[in-house]
């Protein structure tokens, strides 16, 4: 990931939906991120609408079950010709194995494997759901180091974070692992069910390789206006750096 995208998360219920919202767009190039509800509703067919139309995509399924499992679903994924793909590192360190050989595997010579990526914690986990509910002696910062130095050791190229962890985790990692972080709002934005949250310009600032921005662009009158508006924030505050 040689640029530091920003992904739009492209969570609508059905193709036509996507549609509508990707024509407040125009002619725009977009790396757009598709989820469990569109993806499982819609299928390849919405993939490669996406990619007739010059989008880049993140395939965001979070797969998590047994090795095995893992390694067949992934060698079928990497013929979707995505970008980017994901697992949860919660599966363990030979289920993330497995996925990396399955993407292998199943990406033919001629192409470039998808980046792998590995969900830690997610950002609507607080500190009290992940020692109540989890049972977990750490603290939340504590887990996702935890699960990005194992998602390092199984041959991941980065994790899904909250930029809130990227600065140590980059320390623990090194700078080439990289950190995809959602829960971005601008300072005037809704939390809605996101806990971990930060600014583009913090994100940048602690490390984030890729921001992923959801109902921040997607539920504004002018879509195409607050992207522009979270893409300077972002853009800006890197080439600061």
């Amino acid at each position: 990931m040689a640029d530091k995208p920003l992904i739009i998360a492209l969570d609508k219920e059905n193709k036509h939906a996507a549609e509508k919202l990707l024509t407040s767009f125009g002619k725009e190039s977009l790396y757009v991120k598709v989820g469990m509800e569109l993806y499982f509703r819609e299928g390849r067919p919405m993939l490669e609408y996406l990619k007739e139309n010059g989008h880049r995509i993140f395939l965001d399924l979070k797969l998590h079950d047994i090795p095995t499992t893992v390694f067949k679903a992934m060698k079928q994924l990497a013929e979707f010709e995505v970008d980017m793909v994901n697992v949860h590192a919660l599966g363990g360190k030979k289920m993330m194995e497995a996925a990396l050989e399955g993407l292998t595997a199943g990406t033919a010579d001629t192409r470039t494997r998808p980046k792998l990526i590995a969900v830690t914690q997610l950002t609507s986990t607080t500190e009290k759901q992940l020692q109540e509910e989890q049972a977990s002696r750490l603290g939340i910062n504590e887990a996702v180091l935890s699960l990005a130095s194992l998602a390092k050791e199984a041959g991941m190229d980065g994790v899904v974070c909250s930029a809130l962890e990227a600065a140590d985790i980059k320390k623990l990692c090194g700078n080439e692992f990289q950190c995809v972080t959602p829960g971005i709002r601008l300072k005037e934005d809704e939390a809605n069910d996101q806990i971990r949250i930060v600014t583009p310009a913090d994100a940048a600032a602690n490390g984030a390789d890729a921001i992923v921005v959801g109902r921040g662009i997607t539920s504004k009158s002018n879509p195409l206006s607050a992207y522009f508006t979270y893409k300077k924030e972002w853009e800006s505050a890197w080439t600061q750096q």
